[in-house]
């Protein structure tokens, strides 16, 4: 079968590949993939800035956004034939942790962890994958193709339920959000806050475009700079120092702050932290970073994404690509949102 595969450490070394097709193991379940979505994730294990092969192995299939459809599943799974499903990407370490343990391997304690198409563990970018089913997650047949935004969603899922989780350390009453980036997880935070019943600011530099309409079509508003009030809680999603550093530089008492994007690089941007310090000490306020996803996150984002509006959702993925055609949904073209590569039914 044909699957996207690296030498991780190796830039530029993807390709389409041929591989043996999975053979599920006891209680396993076989899986045709419907669709992968691509996110800057992919882009950097293509760069070589991180990823590791399964052991043994030399190369690692690609592929951590899914949305598959079931072939085969052995009986009293809770899965049957032709249910439409995603993957989740983190698994627990071997031994395990105590979070491992619990099922909070999103939360793993010693770093053991392996990670569908990034790290020890082969993604979903293949025409068929097989899973336990405690790593799957049912997608609603109604979202069609946008089921393959459940994984970006669980994240969001998870970088919510932290906040309203510090939130509760006192009588807090927010009301109003920032969400710094409207690229998907921006735009998923964003929905998260309104279906929260928030008013919900997105600040982004894209003057025109999907962006834009994307947003306001949440009832949320739309800000080219950085706009000026006060925020109950700030959803950081670029990952650019020079935005984390005005997001963390001024703030009202109890604010929260949730960094979900990652920077690029060093950056030569000096932080100052005695302002960060006076912030955070009188105002009692939190910043947190957050990352991956257990499945009551994608549980918690199957239901935000069956809640959203069709339309709404299906405008996000702004580029199809066909395997045929595979190479480009790695490039990053003007006005992309989310890419999807399909493979054949």
């Amino acid at each position: 079968m044909q699957a996207v595969t690296i030498v991780p450490g190796e830039a530029g070394s993807h390709r389409l590949d041929d591989v043996p097709p999975p053979v599920p193991g006891r209680g396993e379940l076989l899986v045709k993939t419907l669709a992968i979505g691509i996110c800057g994730t992919d882009r950097e294990l293509i760069d070589a800035r991180y990823g590791e092969a399964p052991r043994g192995e030399r190369r690692l299939v690609l592929g951590h956004e899914s949305l598959g459809r079931v072939v085969a599943a052995p009986p009293q799974s809770g899965f049957s034939a032709g249910d439409l499903v995603a993957g989740i990407v983190r698994h627990p370490d071997p031994l395990p942790c105590a979070n491992c343990a619990a099922g909070e391997w999103d939360m793993c304690a010693n770093g053991r962890y392996t990670e569908r198409g990034i790290k020890g563990l082969n993604g979903f970018c293949s025409e068929f994958f097989a899973s336990e089913k405690e790593f799957l997650v049912k997608v609603d047949p109604a979202l069609g193709l946008a089921g393959v935004l459940l994984e970006p969603a669980s994240v969001l899922a998870k970088a919510w339920e932290h906040i309203e989780h510090i939130g509760r350390r006192a009588r807090w009453q927010p009301r109003r959000v920032l969400v710094t980036g409207a690229g998907p997880v921006g735009l998923l935070a964003a929905l998260m806050g309104v279906q929260r019943g928030l008013e919900v600011h997105v600040q982004d530099h894209n003057k025109d475009g999907p962006k834009p309409r994307l947003v306001r079509e949440l009832h949320a508003a739309y800000h080219l700079e950085s706009t000026e009030g006060e925020f109950d809680v700030v959803i950081e999603c670029t990952g650019a120092p020079a935005v984390i550093e005005r997001v963390l530089g001024s703030g009202n008492p109890n604010r929260v702050v949730c960094l979900t994007g990652l920077s690029p690089g060093a950056s030569a941007r000096a932080l100052d932290v005695a302002v960060l310090n006076h912030g955070m000490v009188l105002k009692n306020q939190v910043v947190f970073g957050s990352v991956n996803a257990n499945r009551r996150h994608y549980e918690a984002a199957a239901a935000a994404l069956a809640r959203a509006e069709r339309n709404w959702l299906s405008a996000l993925l702004t580029r199809k690509v066909s395997l045929d055609e595979w190479q480009t949904a790695y490039e990053k073209f003007p006005g992309d949102v989310k890419t999807v590569l399909l493979f054949p039914e």
